[in-house]
């Protein structure tokens, strides 16, 4: 039996926020696995630098352009990921209605793509959809607790109107598609101007800053490292049948920003001290995934511990500043590892 035009050609990705700090990975990754990628981003928050070494690679295309605006491939594609969001507080509270935009018509764009493709959609959600949560942990089907007037709104419920939407098209099956819940995630290519705790932490204790912690610091946080997450998003978009739900894709280890700023402290050895500042409106208190969906249904967990991704994570702020520390970061690592009050403990 002759093949379909569709069996017959390279299957093809798109990448919605290609040139992100996630979606550079994401890339990657796909082009080991034999796809032919297209990477579409407006640069707002993407960087070139992050794509540079894959920009000559066989398969690869990028396209310049916001999803708020139709996009116009060319060509069909078997699937796409909607990774196109800026992700940190002050970068989404920068141009909020933009951040709006992106959420709802950058989603129903790629929604309608999708559809005219036949094509497997996934959705890069957030934690964010469950607010400050009154549940904890935060489970999938926990409805959360969010300010919808508030100044992260336009990322919180922006992101919750993009779900909507998803699992509108998916009940009308006009589109498979499938979300994942993200949480704190980090590793190289943040940047190192975003704004997000991890990379603030790092940054400031390399150039000798005071590190600056946001209310009391007894705010939890849980943070997944990079290769982690990319792995689980691949794993969702893989798995048949549709899961027909979310997914929360994050390290269930839970710990203060206290106790990360002491342990950034003992890694880089900076004599930095900590100052606070008052805690942003609507900043959660606890947050902490629950993955027993993704465990259950993907066979997915985080195996990166907390000092080896920060380790790396240092490494490549280190390379950028030119800061001679990168060969002392292994060391003091292990040293952390084992006198950081049990964070060697964390799951992994």
């Amino acid at each position: 039996m002759r093949r379909t035009k569709k069996a017959q050609r390279a299957k093809t990705v798109l990448v919605a926020g290609g040139a992100g700090f996630l979606g550079s990975h994401l890339c990657e990754a796909l082009l080991r696995d034999g796809w032919r990628v297209i990477c579409a981003d407006n640069f707002l928050t993407g960087r070139m630098e992050n794509i540079n070494a894959i920009m000559d690679k066989p398969g690869f295309r990028l396209i310049e352009q916001d999803i708020c605006r139709p996009l116009e491939l060319g060509e069909p594609v078997d699937r796409i990921f909607n990774l196109a969001c800026a992700a940190s507080p002050p970068r989404y509270q920068a141009d909020p209605i933009h951040t709006t935009r992106t959420c709802v018509i950058g989603t129903l764009n790629l929604l309608e793509l999708a559809a005219r493709n036949d094509a497997r959609l996934l959705q890069a959600s957030t934690s964010e959809v469950y607010g400050d949560p009154e549940q904890h942990p935060q489970r999938e089907d926990y409805v959360g607790h969010v300010n919808c007037t508030g100044p992260r709104a336009c990322y919180d419920e922006g992101k919750r109107t993009a779900e909507t939407l998803c699992f509108d098209y998916l009940r009308a099956a006009k589109a498979d598609v499938r979300v994942a819940r993200i949480f704190n995630t980090y590793g190289p290519r943040m940047d190192p101007a975003d704004g997000r705790i991890v990379s603030n932490l790092i940054m400031q204790a390399l150039e000798k800053r005071p590190l600056t912690i946001f209310g009391d610091g007894l705010q939890t946080r849980s943070f997944c490292y990079v290769s982690d997450l990319i792995d689980g998003l691949m794993r969702l978009m893989d798995f048949d049948p549709n899961p027909g739900k979310p997914i929360n894709l994050g390290n269930p280890g839970e710990f203060t920003i206290m106790r990360l700023a002491a342990l950034v402290k003992a890694m880089t050895g900076t004599k930095s001290e900590m100052t606070f500042l008052p805690l942003p409106q609507d900043d959660p208190r606890r947050r902490q995934p629950d993955i027993s969906r993704a465990k259950a249904l993907l066979g997915w967990t985080p195996r990166v511990p907390l000092n080896e991704g920060l380790a790396r994570t240092i490494g490549y702020f280190a390379s950028l500043e030119g800061v001679p520390i990168g060969n002392q970061i292994a060391g003091r690592a292990t040293r952390a590892r084992s006198t950081s009050g049990g964070l060697q403990n964390l799951p992994v």
